[in-house]
């Protein structure tokens, strides 16, 4: 997904006062910055591929896709819901994910959303089933938000945190993963067009990734392209931490200020056009 301007919004979607997680909650969505023609056969195969995907999520908890008439450009797309999810909670999210990506990627060729409890992805390229170990989203917890550890706590913590996340790695696992010690957890999926072997080594990529940059927190996300790793303590979720990826922020209020200025130039034209219809009386 190199290709995408990543857009991180979730200081509105995913409000760090939120007292529980929703399956729709925004966690990233990225763009390609290629745009495809209105009325175009790319379009029309792109609406086909949507509709695929809808109807495929009321029944099934991945599926990919590729839709082309004869003869025109070909749409790649796939979701991928979280393993735990119900079949109706799966097409729920998806369904959702489909809304935000014509919002937030208006005419783009490629895009991607993540939400909380399903991923959907599409494209002109063939990317299905190739591997991608690119990190496109992170965040920790403040260290606030873990709370205070002397050595020995702290030390435990850590040993805890790497016993959860190493039950993630069993050779050859599931492409849904779950493991816990003590009052750790943690849980991990790769993309349903992985191999086991694929699966294997973006999940080792996205632990050593949280190793090195989570520290002590007491909880961390990370998103890699065809898989995530996630962990938390008792009390503790990165999600509802508001101390993650600065970098995050600064684009959403960039993002915010250019909506708000959509919206200024979208209600002047209304007005000048009121403006010129009243002049012809």
């Amino acid at each position: 997904m190199s290709e995408f301007l990543l857009l991180l919004l979730f200081s509105s979607m995913a409000s760090s006062s939120s007292s529980a997680s929703s399956d729709d909650d925004f966690v990233y969505a990225g763009c390609s910055q290629p745009k495809y023609a209105a009325a175009s056969p790319y379009q029309y195969n792109l609406g086909a591929l949507f509709a695929s995907l809808a109807n495929s999520a009321a029944f099934s908890s991945y599926a990919n896709f590729t839709s082309a008439a004869a003869g025109t450009p070909a749409a790649y797309g796939l979701f991928q819901c979280r393993g735990d999810m119900a079949v109706s909670e799966c097409a729920a999210c998806v369904r959702s994910g489909l809304s935000q990506l014509s919002a937030l990627c208006p005419s783009a060729a490629g895009a991607s959303v993540q939400l909380r409890g399903c991923y959907l992805r599409y494209g002109n390229d063939s990317f299905l089933g190739k591997p991608d170990t690119s990190v496109l989203y992170k965040k920790c917890a403040s260290p606030s938000a873990s709370g205070g550890h002397g050595d020995d706590e702290s030390g435990m913590q850590l040993s805890m945190r790497d016993a959860a996340l190493a039950a993630l790695q069993p050779s050859g696992g599931g492409s849904y993963r779950v493991g816990a010690a003590g009052e750790v957890k943690a849980v991990a999926q790769c993309v349903g067009d992985q191999s086991a072997k694929q699966c294997d080594e973006c999940t080792a990529a996205a632990v050593a990734r949280l190793k090195e940059v989570c520290g002590l927190a007491g909880a961390g996300d990370a998103y890699l392209g065809k898989c995530y790793v996630r962990y938390s303590s008792d009390g503790v979720d990165a999600s509802h931490d508001d101390h993650g990826d600065e970098a995050g922020k600064t684009v959403a209020i960039i993002i915010g200020l250019i909506a708000g200025v959509a919206l200024i130039l979208l209600f002047l034209s209304f007005i000048r056009k009121a403006g010129n219809q009243g002049s012809k009386y």
